[in-house]
């Protein structure tokens, strides 16, 4: 897009008014070498640490110096103290004429010496003019004037818009900072050389080129978003401030850096612009932007920077980083001027590291990332801290790229692909706690973006009311994350999904507008380019680098495409629209494409570099990095053809177009080699199954070495020049001889022979040097020419030319390896020295060639037609379009129409053209995608090779043959074995024959032995070889051994229970058990609050009683009844005997009269209680029950105070406080219940599974059993054996990992066997051509249910089969009736025992599944629970991290009220003591007091009455006299006499009366008067003596009586102070609280309900807004409900009640009365009837008290006791008898049975010694007269029926014995013959 500005001369005038005049290229030249230095370049630049400052100034101008000042044609930019001016059209036109240089020259030669010379200084009054001079805040500059053009060749008629921009697929992720915000739905990103504009809603690109043609370093946006700025690449960039959205080029900063910028970054306020470059220089430069001018430069680092950004609380303070290092920067005054001081980052312990990303923290300190992902918190030049999570786990799996503060947050994200969130306090208040450094953290939230993420960069977008920010993926995505952290959080969004890293390859369809790409981020994807839409992509596990579009003769409409991958596959993917499928109900959106696997194969063990399907479409051929080429026949589902070995890595594969004769094959390899292959033979169906190798021997090959020859043409093109140049001095010579003859005439030769004279001393210069590099060049790419001809472009050395190059003639003795081949033509390419032409595509006409070029450029060569030898390539079109640094062009291709031309570079940028044309239509077009075949959706998927290790079809045909050969090598020896185990044979029959040799005939074991010392080698070369052996594998054993004990305590340990599954035998159904890790940390400790809760006023005013009470309860809720047994309930209700019943019914009648005896003394005692107690609570008339008025305190309280949660005002109770430890046992309560009910069921699942073992088990013997019945029971009578049931492996999981020797064996044989198969079906695939054939195969499972504990279960069970009787040898004779009827006998119970058994099969399978199905039932309904309770846990977390939040604040506020409390409480417990101390001291006064009215009593009573002498006695005691105390402590005599005259004012006992007397009348009180009685007098003083010390203890008292009120006092006023205190802190924590609790209230809670539970619908429907609904349950509903009934009621109740206790008090003060009456008259009454009765009055308690004789009863029970245990013991001793006398019988038996063994012992030894006699004696006569043994045979026959006969009859009776009742069993009566 092309931006409109306002045009050249408005701005030109806008800016300098009538000072402006244009001039001509001449004028501009002269111009800018008056024009004076700016005033910064006069200025020395500052550089406080960096000493090579001056160096690289100096370097830079005399860089400039050196410059050309040929571009006088440019328009220079606005700079202070400059003047503007524009050239005209015409000379820029010759400015682009006559430029044939590169534009890295041509920029160069933009800044001409001329602007940076020297210049005289202009007059002081024009110097100030300029200084004060400001630029206009209404100038811009023209954007066209800026803007780098194409070039073109002069005098061409090839138009500037010959590729016009039409859409960028790419995204440039791996650069920094490349994702910027400038509008809500606008961000900007750069592209190559592009700036592109991209509407997020509408997907609209707009683009911005940059002004150097080299690429654009870094992009930033004002903090305003109405400037942007773009720092350019190049020889002294320029920075360029756009104004936004106008994009008008607003300010142009320059000589900021050498050679590119890595980073800018604006002030907080926008005023200030930092930058730094990149290499070489790394300079920081600060601008100030708006005025153009740089304010402070300096050498950031010597090492690479990335980034750079000013503290956005100080514009004085910036901060850079780098590789290895992190500086902070501070503006600093000092007396030279404005410095930067920088301070470097010191590491010190830590590791040094690379730091991308770091934030500034308001205070000066930096928090900065770390390669390791830590964080570090920097302090004055130092780490102060380095934070990590809990258990030393890092804050990200990887670098940390960028920190920012949000809202109060920290926010990281790292290359983990995760965004953490944590808290500022935390990390802002760090600090070290140990010798580590380390401090551990944890987020507050974190959000997992994706799996294969790694986030670079984000920014905020600027939505009101969201928190979304847009992330730079590095792996090639624009994300969209919500970080609001909320209950309606969006799961992160991919916006836009591109390439990550280099494109590797492009393919363009030959039929529509679609391409392909991939890269080796294992994509490939495939684009709309017409549509500009990108359709699909697919993902592989190994990245691609070769594609190519199938040819139309193969896929008409364009459908299949074939790619090549890194690990040497080879895939054939197709694509079709799925629109074109059947649509079934319920299917999900359909896509515009999609795409399928159609084959795969891997002829390669390296990277595929090039596919090419040669002109008629019926092969494939495949090149690779491993220096081969493999064809294959496309027709016959690309069946390998075979393949050829090349000298070098394969490049590219072309094959030879229709023009040709013949189909060859131009193979260009990387190394110099370019080869020519024929058409491969494709050989017949039949397969040769003895071919080793599929490689191709016989193929003629050609072969082209090239050789440098660019010397050799420059050196032409240097002797040509010279040529020309001796051409034109002859001819000028020639024009001067004539022009000096006509002038001269004869002096002519003379002057002439001088001057040739002086040329012939003139030396000529020497001819370039001929130079062949040591390597050869890498070849980049070619294409035919002619048949055997071709172009070729190099790299290196010799870059510059395209070659033209001819296969020589076939020389087959010659080597291949060392020949040299040189082209025989070339074509010079203009600025393509160091920038040489990577890949080369022509239009359908072959009238254009289209050239990519390293540098990112695209060329287009005009050519003419059928121009093979390129001779007209001369006019080209050129444009910088990719990265110049990095983006060389890998791909490049047109459409099918010649109307897009389509780039791919390694910068992860691809760029759609449009092909200029004077026919080009203007209608919209849009990519078709193919249809899909008929039948593809059921087409089987094959399987991907995904494994990158499989076997290459060369490897697998070769390793076919290897284990071919290993085959025949195992069956030699397998016959060498067969051969040796043959000789052994023959030696164990020699030593089993010389063992049965008389012992002095035997061979000794040793004479067996050729040589005894070969024994002794072999088995010391065996224990050697084990023993190296394990020496070999002891590191792998110690390092498999800790790998497997890694993965268990990873994954094994933390696990309490594994999944079980439990089968039912007959159904289907199964259930499961709960897969069980350890308890969490929350149900394991439990967390102690810091914020204890503080028992309030109404708990503390009721915690004695309501205490007492919950101890009471919690005492009785936690004892624990014993449960009792079942034995013990077994004799509790077994039945009694008569004799027990006697003797419980007596104990009970014993009991009833005692227990009525202390019933009635105890009713006695409790009436009396009753009554004192009655007497004692009788209250006063005013008293008041304390419940009722504690309840009418409540009520006026919290009657109708029935707020909701959510409401403003709600009062949160204090028993009904929440914080995060209460949380976290709530939440470990909640771990806990669920884990104990898990638990539970899993062990009732386990026994469940051994109640299954223990069935099949039992069914195994009952199986074994039912065969061996049926074995004796004829065929026909047989049942179907039921189906012994199976264990399955997922039964018992814990087998897995049970393994022993025959185990390991078994596996090793089948993974041996597994991939021999796998090896025979690779090959047998390989050659029937299929790629399914090269497939990895998987390794099938053998399904074997059955356990090894089943199997050795059941050959237990077999071994306890039944004994069958064995029938001997001898003929039998016909059974008898007898035995007839016993067969039958046993027959027909064998088949009872048939069906019983099989009967009890089903019996324990059908109780079995019963018993599954009820557990079953039981788990559902405890899964329903569990996920509630998940449902339950995630809300309880959710409000446990709020909680966590709050807490500190809480825990300070909570702390400031216990501590007011507490001081509250110590100064109330303070001032109940001095009440105490006051109330004894009170007391004490009382007691003194009563003590002197005693004094004056007694005395009075001594003196008696009528005594005259008592008033004078009285006043002496009375008298005030001062005394001196005993003094404790020197000087405390004033305070005594103060003392004294207190006492005396305060005495209370001293009547008026007294006073006057003592004041009018003056006595002596030392004599006694005369006739008074001496002792009185003596009396009276000692007890004037005593009051005196009475009153000054009373004056002591009363002192500290008002000390304490003084106390008293104060203390009360400190309290009301902290009482006030308290309430505002009770208050500010109550506000608090119910901040909390709405925030708990907005978290949401997931309730599962019914549609019958919800009552609030509109017209019929449930409402969309649930907002205003609240969740109740039915139950509290119902309550509520029926409460506001009751309290009607009980309102109407209480009513009613008043008016009836009134009543009923009235009548019982009449009842009171009335009763006094009765009771006085019931009184008489009883005193009267117990005269008459008893003639007095007596006591009717002792009567009542009266009990029985307890002795009696006693031996009374003890007897019946007696008795009871004597019959206990008469039945024990029976049933030991009974017990005897069976075990008698049992034994008689067993003797019996063994006799009868005896017997047929004894009979069959003596049967058998008379045959061995009758055979030897019958030897000699055998043929001799009548048989004799016949005879003795006849007669023992017959002994032996008899004898069967006798024992039969021996039985019967025997048996007949048995079963009469008490019958004896006797031993066998035997024959005498048969005892001896």
């Amino acid at each position: 897009m092309r931006l409109q500005s306002p045009p050249v001369w408005k701005v030109y005038w806008r800016c300098y008014g009538n000072r402006c005049k244009r001039r001509t290229g001449t004028d501009a030249v002269t111009a800018k070498a008056e024009r004076p230095r700016s005033t910064f370049e006069k200025m020395k630049e500052p550089d406080d640490q960096d000493t090579d400052g001056g160096k690289s100034d100096r370097s830079k101008s005399d860089r400039r110096q050196s410059h050309s000042s040929r571009s006088a044609s440019r328009s220079e930019a606005f700079t202070e103290g400059e003047e503007s001016y524009i050239e005209d059209d015409v000379s820029y036109v010759e400015h682009l004429e006559g430029s044939s240089s590169s534009f890295q020259d041509d920029y160069t030669e933009s800044f001409g010496e001329s602007r940076y010379m020297e210049t005289p200084a202009p007059d002081a009054e024009e110097a100030e003019e300029e200084v004060k001079k400001k630029i206009s805040e209404s100038c811009f500059y023209d954007y066209m004037e800026l803007v780098s053009m194409p070039f073109v060749t002069p005098d061409s008629n090839i138009p500037l818009d010959l590729l016009t921009l039409v859409h960028s697929f790419g995204y440039d992720c791996r650069k920094r900072a490349n994702l910027q915000l400038l509008e809500s739905n606008t961000v900007m990103y750069i592209a190559g050389n592009q700036l592109i504009f991209l509407n997020l809603k509408t997907k609209e690109q707009t683009y911005l080129r940059s002004s150097s043609g080299i690429g654009i370093g870094v992009i930033g946006v004002h903090p305003d978003k109405t400037y942007f700025t773009v720092a350019e690449k190049g020889v002294f960039p320029k920075i360029i401030i756009y104004e936004y959205p106008s994009m008008r080029p607003y300010r142009i900063l320059q000589d900021g850096t050498d050679l590119a910028y890595a980073y800018v970054d604006f002030n907080f306020d926008g005023t200030l612009l930092a930058s730094v470059g990149g290499s070489p220089d790394h300079t920081l430069t600060i601008w100030n932007w708006k005025e153009e001018k740089p304010l402070l430069r300096t050498k950031a680092f010597s090492q690479e920077v990335f980034k750079v950004t000013f503290n956005p609380e100080d514009d004085e303070q910036l901060t850079t980083s780098g590789s290895g290092h992190i500086k902070f920067w501070e503006m600093a005054l000092t007396f030279t001027g404005l410095k930067l001081q920088g301070s470097l980052g010191r590491f010190g312990k830590t590791a040094t590291t690379d730091i991308e990303g770091y934030m500034e923290l308001p205070d000066g300190k930096v928090l900065s990332g770390s390669e390791w992902g830590n964080m570090l918190l920097w302090e004055g030049g130092h780490i102060k801290v380095e934070l990590s999570r809990a258990a030393g786990k890092p804050c990200h799996q990887g670098p940390i790229n960028q920190i920012m503060l949000d809202e109060g947050e920290v926010i990281t994200i790292g290359s983990d692909g995760c965004v953490r969130i944590w808290d500022f306090e935390t990390i802002d208040t760090a600090d070290v706690i140990d010798e580590t450094g380390l401090l551990e953290i944890e987020p507050i939230n974190e959000l997992q973006v994706d799996k294969n993420v790694k986030l670079f960069f984000m920014i905020k977008m600027n939505e009101v009311g969201n928190n979304f920010w847009l992330a730079q993926d590095s792996n090639g995505a624009i994300w969209k994350l919500d970080l609001s952290f909320s209950n309606i959080t969006q799961d992160p969004e991919c916006l836009f999904s591109f390439h990550s890293g280099a494109i590797e390859a492009l393919a363009v369809s030959p039929v529509t507008y679609l391409m392909a790409t991939t890269g080796l981020d294992c994509s490939i994807r495939f684009y709309d380019f017409a549509g500009k839409t990108p359709l699909l992509q697919m993902k592989f596990k190994q990245g691609g680098t070769a594609l190519a579009w199938v040819p139309r003769l193969i896929s008409y409409g364009g459908a299949q495409i074939t790619a090549g991958f890194e690990d040497g596959v080879v895939r054939i993917l197709e694509l079709y629209d799925p629109k074109g499928l059947t649509v079934f109900v319920g299917r999900k959106k359909v896509s515009d494409a999609d795409i399928r696997l159609k084959q795969v194969f891997k002829p390669h063990t390296a990277a595929v570099t090039a596919l090419a399907y040669d002109r008629d479409g019926e092969v494939l051929a495949t090149g690779s990095k491993d220096k081969t080429v493999f064809f294959f026949e496309v027709e016959r589902d690309y069946k390998p053809i075979g393949y050829i070995t090349t000298p070098g890595p394969i490049c590219q594969l072309t094959w030879s177009s229709s023009s040709h004769p013949e189909s060859t094959l131009l193979i260009i390899c990387e190394d110099g080699y370019v080869l020519e292959a024929p058409f491969p033979a494709i050989k017949e169906e039949e397969e040769d199954h003895d071919v080793v190798s599929y490689e191709i021997k016989d193929m003629c090959l050609k072969y082209f070495h090239f050789t440098s020859v660019k010397s050799k043409i420059l050196r032409l093109i240097e002797i040509e020049r010279r040529k020309k140049q001796k051409e034109l001095k002859e001819k000028e010579k020639q024009e001067k001889r004539k022009r000096l003859e006509t002038e001269m005439g004869e002096d002519v030769e003379k002057e002439l022979q001088g001057e040739e004279e002086e040329e012939e001393e003139e030396e000529e210069e020497p001819l370039p040097e001929i130079f062949v590099p040591s390597t050869a060049c890498h070849i980049l790419c070619g294409f035919y020419s002619e048949p055997g001809k071709f172009w070729i472009s190099l790299g290196g050395y010799d870059s510059g030319f395209l070659y033209h190059c001819e296969f020589p003639p076939d020389d087959k003795s010659s080597d291949n390896t060392v020949r040299k081949d040189e082209p025989f033509d070339f074509r010079l390419l203009e600025d393509t020295e160091d920038n040489p032409i990577t890949t080369i595509t022509f239009s359908i006409n072959q009238e254009m060639m289209f050239c990519g070029m390293q540098n990112g450029a695209i060329r287009v060569y005009i050519l003419s037609k059928n121009d093979s030898s390129l001779t007209s390539m001369k006019d080209y079109w050129h444009f910088n379009m990719h990265d110049n640094n990095y983006g060389h062009v890998n791909a490049i291709s047109t459409s099918f129409d010649d109307r897009f031309l389509v780039t791919a570079g390694a910068d992860s940028n691809i760029f759609v053209f449009n092909i200029f044309s004077e026919f080009e239509l203007k209608k919209v077009v849009k990519a078709k995608v193919p249809s899909p075949r008929f039948g593809i959706e059921t087409e089987p998927i094959p399987e991907d090779i995904e494994d990158s290790k499989a076997y290459s079809i060369e490897n697998a045909r070769r390793k076919r043959e290897h284990d071919k050969l290993m085959k025949e090598v195992e069956e030699i020896k397998a016959g060498k074995r067969e051969q040796i185990k043959a000789l052994r044979n023959q030696l164990q029959k020699l030593l089993q024959m010389n063992e049965e040799l008389p012992k002095h005939m035997q061979f000794k074991r040793t004479d067996f032995d050729l040589d005894s010392k070969i024994r002794a080698e072999i088995g010391k070369k065996t224990a050697n070889k084990i023993q190296r052996v394990e020496k070999e594998l002891a590191w792998e054993k110690e390092k498999h051994q800790l790998g497997l004990k890694k993965l268990q305590n990873r994954f094994r340990d933390s696990l309490e229970s594994d999944t079980i599954v439990v089968h039912a035998i007959q159904s289907d159904h199964k259930i499961s058990s709960y897969r069980l890790v350890k308890p969490s940390k929350y149900s394991k400790t439990k967390r102690t609050s810091q914020s204890e809760r503080r028992p309030s006023k109404f708990e503390r005013f009721e915690k004695e009683g309501t205490g007492r009470k919950d101890s009471q309860r919690d005492t009785g809720g936690s004892i624990s009844v014993p449960e009792e047994s079942v034995i013990e309930k077994g004799k509790k209700f077994r039945p009694k005997t008569l004799s027990e019943i006697m003797v419980e019914n007596q104990i009970e009648k014993t009991r009833k009269l005692i227990l009525k005896a202390e019933r009635a003394q105890m009713k006695i005692q409790q009436r009396k209680k009753e009554w004192e107690e009655l007497y004692k609570s009788k209250p006063d008339d005013d008293y008041e029950d304390p419940k009722d008025v504690q309840a009418i305190k409540e009520a006026q309280l919290f009657m109708g105070d029935f707020n909701l949660k959510t409401a403003s005002d709600y009062k949160i109770p204090e028993h009904m406080r929440i914080n995060a430890a209460k949380k976290e046992e709530e939440l470990g309560y909640l771990d806990s219940m669920a884990y104990s009910k898990k638990m539970h069921m899993n062990k009732s699942i386990i026994s469940l599974r051994d109640l299954k073992v223990a069935v099949i088990e039992e069914i195994q013997c009952l199986v074994q059993e039912l065969k061996n019945i049926q074995s004796t029971l004829p065929i026909s009578k047989h049942l179907p054996i039921p189906q012994v049931p199976q264990i399955y492996p997922e039964e018992v999981p814990e087998k897995r990992f049970q393994y022993d020797d025959e185990t390991l064996l078994a596996f090793k044989q089948q993974l041996v066997k597994s991939q021999d198969e796998k090896a025979h079906q690779v090959e047998q695939t390989a050659f029937a051509g299929s790629a399914g054939g090269f497939l990895r195969l998987s390794s099938g499972k053998e399904g074997d249910l059955t356990t090894r504990d089943s199997l050795s279960r059941a050959s237990k069970a077999s071994a306890f089969s039944l004994d069958l009787p064995k029938f001997t040898e001898f003929e039998r004779a016909d059974p008898t009736d007898v035995e007839l009827e016993i067969m039958k006998r046993e027959e027909i119970k064998h088949v009872y025992m048939q069906q019983y058994l099989i009967n009890r099969i089903k019996e324990l399978i059908v109780t079995f599944d019963a018993e599954l199905r009820l557990l079953r039932h039981q788990k559902l309904k405890l899964d329903i629970q569990m996920k509630l309770s998940d449902l339950h846990h995630v809300t309880l977390f959710q409000e446990m991290l709020l909680l966590k939040n709050f807490e500190k604040q809480e825990n300070i506020l909570q702390e400031r009220v216990n501590s007011l409390d507490k001081e509250e409480q110590d100064m109330q417990w303070k001032i109940n003591e001095t009440l105490k101390e006051m109330e004894e001291k009170k007391n004490e006064v009382a007691k003194l007091q009563d003590q002197e009215k005693a004094l004056y009593a007694g005395f009075q009573t001594v003196l008696g009455e009528n005594n005259k002498f008592a008033n004078f006695l009285m006043k002496v005691l009375k008298k005030r006299i001062k005394r001196v105390k005993k003094k404790e402590v020197e000087g405390d005599v004033d305070e005594e006499e103060e003392s004294e005259e207190s006492s005396e004012e305060e005495s209370s006992l001293e009547s008026d009366e007294d006073e006057s007397g003592s004041e009018d009348e003056v006595f002596d009180d030392s004599i006694c008067p005369t006739n008074c009685d001496m002792g009185l007098f003596e009396l009276a003083l000692q007890l004037r003596e005593k009051r005196l010390d009475i009153e000054e203890a009373l004056v002591e008292e009363k002192k500290m009586i008002d000390n304490l009120k003084k106390e008293h006092d104060t203390l009360s006023k400190k309290v009301k102070t902290v009482a006030t205190n308290l309430n505002a802190a009770e208050e500010a924590l109550e506000a608090y609280q119910r901040e909390k609790q709405q925030r708990l209230n907005e978290l949401l809670v997931v309730i599962p309900l019914k549609l019958h539970q919800i009552e609030y619908v509109l017209f019929g429907e449930l409402p969309s807004d649930l907002s205003g609904t609240l969740v109740f349950s039915n139950h509290s509903l119902g309550r509520l409900q029926e409460r506001i009934v009751q309290l009607h009621e009980e309102n109407s109740k209480q009513q009613k009640l008043n008016k009836e206790c009134r009543e009923r008090r009235k009548q019982l003060i009449r009842e009171k009365r009335e009763m006094a009456k009765t009771i006085q008259k019931m009184e008489e009454t009883v005193s009267q009837l117990m005269i008459s009765k008893f003639g007095r009055v007596i006591n009717l308690e002792a009567l009542q008290t009266l009990s029985v004789n307890t002795t009696l009863e006693e031996l009374k029970i003890k007897k019946l006791r007696k008795e009871l245990s004597n019959v206990k013991e008469m039945k024990m001793w029976e049933e030991k008898i009974a017990q005897v006398r069976w075990e008698l019988m049992m034994k008689t038996k067993e003797h019996t049975k063994k006799l009868h063994q005896m017997n047929d012992l004894c009979i069959e030894k003596k049967q058998l010694d008379s045959r061995l006699n009758t055979l030897q004696n019958q030897q000699g006569n055998a043929f001799q007269g009548p048989r004799k043994a016949d005879t003795e045979a006849r007669e023992r026959v017959t002994e032996l029926i008899q004898v069967q006969a006798e024992r039969i009859q021996a039985l019967k009776e025997e048996i007949a014995l048995l079963r009469k009742k008490g019958g004896l069993l006797l031993p066998p009566i035997h024959r005498p013959q048969e005892n001896e």
